[in-house]
């Protein structure tokens, strides 16, 4: 805030009081002057004023809304900022055939990073039998914490999900192991990341104009979208833990050769390797890849949706 200057200071009359020549008393007329005339003219503009107040109409609801959605857009660097009350996830019912890509309203995130990534100290138990895949858990540098309670909450919560009995080692194919070291050489790193950096061509590009975590196999690097993270998807409602569950067991699922897949049926829990970030109707998800640097062909336009599901092995095997 600038600096508000002092006034100049106060200074005396030229003329001492007892040299003042006394003030002569003149008629009405010339005492007020032109306040004579103004004084009744600014009684009538007062009453036009308020009257006009009072009978002029309420802004309408679509004036507002037209104002709302024109709002300057949140600058690159700083957190976005979801509109004062509207609820972070509704729990209304959610249409699972409709326009379920678009990032739902919520929590604060940071917008761009630094485009280089830390380790977060820790690691773990080897968890399943069979080829073993060790990996780093990381964030990128540049990230306001507040956003996702940390780095070891964030860690905690992605090696919870790969320890589960529910994820990928379920089957006894394979097995995995949170490693911290560079000399550990992991196999792939599950990595926090901003939007601006997970849009860059080189990690997930934007050919599809929508936030989307991914696997980069030429860094070995699994981009978990920070906006996702934060927000979740539409498709899952209010149940933003189930989101995470589902976005890191999805990413590591490409790590681990899984390609997408579609809906098996109406009604059913959705294949993990599903696009649940977009949406769980297979009519939907087609449309969304047919463009550019899509995946076209990996979902039919088949007709069929299903319900969200977080796990590789729901059933616990």
């Amino acid at each position: 805030m600038p600096s508000i200057d002092a006034g100049e200071p106060l200074r005396a009359a030229r003329k001492p009081l007892e040299q003042r020549k006394p003030v002569q008393r003149k008629g009405f007329l010339n005492t007020y002057g032109w306040r004579v005339y103004a004084l009744p003219v600014l009684a009538v503009v007062t009453v036009l004023v308020v009257v006009q107040s009072a009978t002029a109409p309420a802004p309408s609801a679509e004036s507002a809304q037209t104002a709302q959605s024109e709002a300057a857009p949140a600058q690159a660097g700083g957190p976005v900022t979801a509109s004062a009350g509207i609820p972070e996830n509704p729990a209304a019912p959610v249409d699972l055939n409709g326009e379920t890509a678009v990032l739902p309203n919520g929590g604060d995130f940071t917008e761009s990073g630094s485009g280089n990534w830390h380790v977060v100290p820790g690691s773990g138990d080897k968890v399943g039998t069979g080829r073993l895949y060790r990996y780093t858990v990381e964030v990128e540098d540049g990230i306001d914490p507040s956003s996702y309670a940390g780095d070891d909450s964030f860690a905690s919560a992605v090696q919870g999900i790969l320890s589960d009995a529910k994820s990928w080692t379920a089957d006894g194919k394979l097995a995995l192991q949170r490693v911290d070291g560079v000399s550990a050489r992991p196999d792939f790193r599950v990595s926090l990341t901003t939007p601006s950096t997970t849009h860059r061509p080189d990690t997930c590009g934007f050919s599809i104009t929508y936030e989307a975590s991914c696997f980069r196999s030429s860094k070995h690097r699994v981009l978990i979208n920070l906006a996702r993270w934060v927000r979740g998807a539409k498709a899952y409602g209010p149940n933003l833990s189930g989101y995470r569950v589902y976005a890191i067991n999805h990413e590591v699922g490409h790590a681990l050769g899984h390609s997408h897949v579609g809906c098996g049926g109406n009604g059913q829990p959705a294949p993990v390797m599903m696009q649940q970030s977009f949406g769980v109707s297979d009519d939907y998800v087609a449309r969304l890849n047919d463009v550019p640097g899509g995946d076209r062909g990996a979902v039919p336009a088949d007709h069929l949706t299903c319900v969200p599901n977080e796990w590789p092995f729901p059933d616990g095997h």
